[in-house]
């Protein structure tokens, strides 16, 4: 493997894209094609465009983590040339530092302090040099816990401004970020911005910021550059100009780009009355250990047929715990939950004891990070994968589901794609489609609408908005308050280890 670049570190980075192409091995379309684009040194660049439009790719070629090589087990084919200061990214490791959507994806060791260092240790630096970039990189970030803190301890905004801590402390010159706040809580959003800030404003670093959410940014970088899902660029320019000229917004708003000041129109049925019972917690505590302490203790609620409910809080309160174990898939550590006879039919009333086959037709669990659920080589036999050994359906009804279910969720040209080659977006729809093909009574899901640009956020509010006319109970996870909103039912806040149930949405 080469070594990082000889270009003294923090120094700003010029990136180069002639007709540059990145084509997965084993997809036949290219997730990013024909881009050609110039991003001087010290820009600050917002990077929009709709799902699967290769916005990700871009940024992971920018780090040089593509992969490299050629022959059967190269990991994608390259055409045309992208460069960072006229080296190609595989030869400027180091110069670039990628802070990606999920933090714990990229937390690696279990002490702060260490987990801050091993990118400089990596790197070659002088060990003298590396303490003073942990504690300048932690300031940086506002990040002001003991170096031998537990990374599993901290919040997910702290993991976020964590992971941001670990790339500064490689003193890049090109700052990457990849949705960097789709998964917080408010604060965590403004936290994780200001870092930023104060990074660019004593670094002068390069930035691309790739976030749907246009309104977080817009006031930050000087330049937004939307690319075209069918290749290169839709839009370029500053924001004032592209995001609020009439001409621009009509163009970007039919590509899916989250406009400032627009919401999209969320079609689908209303729920009709609530139906039978189907899960009741009372006195229900939570929490990822018996033996440790309850994360959220005394919630009590009912969940009925064709009803949504939203599970709202800050990042670290308990609430994907809570899911989880509503789900069957966390033992409580307290008081009880108890499937109803409508929802438990012959399976008795306690989920955790279900087989799976039960617990997937009964509650199907969409979790917030959708690789940890893939199980097949293509998109095509995962969608198939849960109805053929659930519903005993014939190849036939598999084939029109599954047909029926790519064409609502975007995921039709993709479905001889591997699920891990998708983009992150495509990867969200796809987990969520994996679910309800199994037909579950009750739908939970983690953070359903992260990745998605505006026509598919619409698109997927109006498939669950379906699902509960017809019956279903959608219980979601989310940060997402135009989600809520769209999609109705009621909401459970939890904060401070306690549930309160919220006004109806």
């Amino acid at each position: 493997m080469s070594g990082p670049s000889p270009v003294p570190a923090g120094v700003p980075v010029a990136v180069r894209a002639r007709d540059f192409s990145w084509r997965h091995a084993g997809r036949t379309a290219p997730a990013l094609s024909s881009l050609s684009l110039d991003i001087d040194a010290g820009e600050k660049v917002l990077l929009l465009g709709a799902s699967g439009a290769g916005k990700s790719t871009l940024l992971h070629a920018l780090a040089g983590v593509l992969g490299e090589g050629s022959g059967p087990d190269a990991a994608g084919e390259q055409q045309g040339s992208l460069t960072l200061d006229g080296v190609q990214p595989l030869q400027a490791r180091g110069r670039a530092g990628l802070v990606l959507q999920d933090p714990d994806s990229q937390l690696v060791l279990s002490r702060v302090g260490d987990e801050v260092a091993f990118g400089p240790e990596n790197l070659r630096v002088p060990p003298e040099e590396i303490w003073d970039r942990v504690r300048t990189s932690l300031d940086d970030v506002g990040l002001r816990v003991p170096l031998h803190h537990s990374t599993a301890a901290l919040s997910g905004g702290e993991k976020q401004r964590l992971a941001l801590a670990s790339v500064l402390a490689m003193r890049p010159g090109l700052l990457l970020l990849d949705e960097p706040t789709a998964n917080l809580d408010p604060e965590g959003v403004l936290e994780v911005r200001a870092a930023v800030e104060r990074v660019l404003e004593r670094t002068g670093a390069t930035l691309i910021v790739v976030e749907h959410r246009v309104a977080v940014w817009a006031d930050v970088v000087d330049r937004v550059v939307v690319l075209a899902a069918d290749g290169g660029i839709l839009a370029d320019g500053p924001p004032s100009r592209v995001l609020a000229d009439p001409a621009n917004r009509a163009r970007l708003a039919a590509a899916g780009v989250w406009l400032p000041g627009t919401r999209p129109a969320a079609g689908g049925p209303a729920a009709g009355a609530p139906g039978a019972s189907l899960l009741e917690a009372r006195g229900l505590g939570v929490g990822r250990s018996k033996r440790g302490p309850a994360a959220v203790s005394g919630v009590d609620l009912t969940l009925r047929a064709g009803t949504a409910l939203g599970i709202t809080g800050p990042n670290g309160a308990g609430k994907s715990t809570l899911a989880l174990t509503l789900g069957g898939l966390l033992k409580p550590v307290a008081g009880t939950l108890r499937a109803a006879p409508a929802l438990a039919g012959t399976a008795g009333p306690d989920p955790r004891r279900w087989k799976s086959t039960d617990l997937v037709t009964r509650i199907g669990t969409v979790f917030q990070e959708p690789e940890h659920q893939f199980l097949a080589a293509t998109v095509r036999e995962e969608l198939a994968f849960g109805p053929r050994r659930t519903r005993r359906r014939s190849e036939a009804e598999v084939s029109a589901l599954v047909q029926a279910l790519a064409e609502r969720l975007r995921l039709t040209a993709l479905l001889d794609a591997n699920p891990f080659t998708l983009s992150g977006g495509e990867k969200r729809r796809l987990s969520v489609a994996t679910m309800i093909a199994t037909e579950p009574d009750v739908l939970l899901l983690d953070e359903p609408t992260f990745g998605q640009d505006a026509n598919t956020w619409a698109e997927l509010v109006e498939l669950l908005r379906t699902l509960t006319a017809d019956g279903t109970a959608v219980v979601a996870v989310t940060h997402d308050a135009e989600f809520l909103a769209a999609l109705g039912g009621n909401r459970l806040h939890v904060e401070h280890g306690t549930a309160r149930t919220g006004a109806l949405l």
